[in-house]
């Protein structure tokens, strides 16, 4: 799969701007400021209908505009693919294939696979579980549209439930009928999400260890350790034993909606225990895996994102993905960085074709 050309309308600091990309590498290059990391979040926005750095619609549009556009067009399987993303302040986004609106933004998940590597994935060990679940499901819904539809209605019943206990508890009253029924439904769902998250951990820790195994000096030992209740009884169990709990709280304190993913390292917290080293050996590791279980079940190859990479990066790690990518099996590679002549000097290291694309003033310098 190939991304074959881009444009943008008033997306962030672009007011109009076009370009065409080659099919392996894709240099983007320039000053802090100028919009790299932008152009790489649009490609993200085309493949998952959301931006991965603010999710927030609105905030996309440029200043002083009412409305973005995202237009890309893709080369997948011997056919020309073109999305369309676009939003207006106050109205619904819409995502297009080849002219056809989509029902709902989960049928487009999964169709452009991609992977994004960037600073910003530190919060996947900085920040609270809620991160590390959204990444388990970002990878398993790429390729299992019905765990993406699943997921969906158990979020949904979840917020009925927690809506259904805070009326409880303003009217001074309890149903207990009516719980149930919501119980188990969050059993029936959260059952197969909970079964779905342990098969793919199965898979995927593997890869994540030979992977991290591949771009560390160290002897270390790392691990994924997923955490949940589940482990231990079911969950219908789960919500009856803490039902006073829930009425007292007023939402659903147990489920599926609570798993976490300890990143470890010799059997200790990464976050705690880990060098700045490891920790950033960790995380490549963790999406150079994600890439690898996606190509694996969509047998499609991803397009590969990798945002400031080379300032974030010693030499060593930088040189295993410069190998990776020096390989006819590999997809379509997007970089940023702010010196032009250093990444210019390591793809010349590759046997594949790349394009560099200086940036200035919101401008590309032809």
């Amino acid at each position: 799969m190939i991304l074959k050309s881009l444009s943008l309308i008033n997306y962030k600091n672009f007011e109009s701007i076009n370009f065409e990309f080659d099919d392996k590498i894709n240099c983007l290059v320039g000053n802090n400021g100028v919009g790299k990391t932008n152009i790489l979040d649009a490609i993200y926005h085309l493949s998952f209908g959301k931006s991965y750095f603010n999710p927030i619609t609105s905030q996309n549009i440029k200043h002083s505009t009412d409305f973005f556009v995202v237009d890309g067009l893709y080369k997948k399987e011997d056919r020309d693919e073109k999305v369309i993303i676009s939003a207006k302040r106050g109205q619904k986004k819409v995502i297009k294939r080849n002219g056809k609106s989509y029902d709902t933004f989960s049928e487009h998940i999964g169709f452009l696979p991609l992977v994004i590597v960037s600073p910003a994935d530190r919060d996947l060990i900085t920040e609270g579980s809620d991160t590390r679940r959204k990444f388990i499901d970002g990878v398993i819904s790429q390729s299992d549209q019905a765990y993406l539809t699943t997921l969906i209605k158990y979020s949904k019943i979840v917020s009925q439930r927690n809506a259904l206990l805070k009326y409880f508890a303003v009217n001074t009253t309890f149903d207990p009928t009516q719980l149930e029924i919501y119980n188990q439904q969050l059993n029936d769902h959260g059952t197969i999400i909970h079964e779905k998250r342990a098969t793919f951990l199965k898979t995927f820790i593997p890869i994540f260890i030979n992977r991290y195994k591949a771009i560390s000096s160290g002897n270390e030992d790392v691990s994924l350790v997923y955490q949940s209740k589940l482990l231990e009884t079911d969950l219908l169990t789960l919500l009856n034993q803490n039902l006073a709990k829930d009425r007292m709280l007023q939402y659903t304190s147990v489920g599926i909606h609570k798993d976490d993913l300890s990143f470890e390292i010799d059997g200790y917290p990464i976050k705690k225990f880990g060098s700045q080293g490891q920790q950033k050996s960790f995380l490549i590791a963790l999406k150079l895996a994600q890439f690898d279980f996606i190509k694996k079940q969509s047998n499609v190859n991803p397009i590969l994102l990798l945002d400031d990479i080379f300032d974030k990066l010693d030499e060593k790690r930088v040189e295993h993905i410069i190998k990776l990518v020096d390989d006819q099996n590999f997809g379509q590679l997007f970089i940023s960085d702010t010196h032009a002549d250093r990444t210019e000097e390591v793809v010349k290291k590759i046997s594949q074709s790349y394009k560099i694309i200086k940036l200035k003033n919101n401008e590309e310098i032809k």
